[in-house]
């Protein structure tokens, strides 16, 4: 009974360390997403510390998640986010395909992790509506990468109507915002052209996107 005891008290300081490292993370994601939002989020520059800051916002995220106790899906997801982070950051069609692989794979251990479920039918009429309306604003206009688009709304669409599903109020507002930031980065890369534009959507799509994430992890953690 004693060595019983003893156990339990001596894992009482590792779960506070946890915790408190937990926090740690939190805080400095935050920080790095902040300085990004302001310093970089509207700008087209590529350089190390741009791409390094951006990564680390949602890296952080996945170590806040490892030693908080999220579900390991959650935490591959929020990992394979800051490779698709790192990815977008660079310049080159190889480096968005590359990105744009990690984010799908990504919603699909959020799907994972979400498990089966089925909403209502006016959100999966709405998400259905969406999903198909890609054809008309935005695979004219992919050209060769027409059909990684299309596999890649089918994905992001799967993820959002398992997470609508749930019954976590922060963790259906998260997939919702994920899915209005990859809205926004698909007008910005495929369909506007405009300059001013698409520095208006970086400037809603950043915060959209970091907090869609953040939100799913929190709804997430134990």
């Amino acid at each position: 009974m004693r060595r019983r005891r003893n156990v339990m008290l001596g894992a009482l300081p590792d779960k506070r360390h946890n915790r408190a490292m937990t926090w740690v993370f939190l805080l400095f994601a935050a920080a790095c997403a902040l300085l990004y939002g302001l310093r970089w989020a509207a700008s087209r520059t590529t350089s190390a510390a741009r791409s390094t800051v951006k990564t680390a916002s949602v890296a952080c995220l996945a170590l806040a998640g490892l030693t908080g106790g999220a579900p390991a899906p959650v935490v591959v997801g929020l990992a394979l986010g800051a490779v698709g982070d790192f990815l977008l950051s660079r310049q080159g069609e190889g480096a968005f395909l590359g990105g744009m692989a990690a984010f799908a794979a990504g919603h699909l251990a959020y799907a994972l992790a979400f498990g089966a479920g089925m909403p209502g039918w006016p959100v999966l009429i709405a998400l259905g509506l969406l999903a198909t309306s890609t054809e008309a604003w935005l695979a004219p206009h992919t050209g060769a990468l027409r059909w990684p688009v299309r596999g890649y709304v089918l994905v992001i669409c799967a993820m959002a109507t398992l997470a609508a599903a749930r019954s976590e109020p922060l963790l259906r507002l998260g997939a919702a915002l994920f899915v209005a930031s990859d809205l926004m980065l698909a007008l910005e890369i495929f369909v506007i052209r405009a300059p001013a534009r698409p520095r208006l959507l970086c400037c809603a799509l950043w915060p959209a996107y970091w907090g869609g994430q953040a939100l799913i992890l929190w709804a997430l953690l134990p």
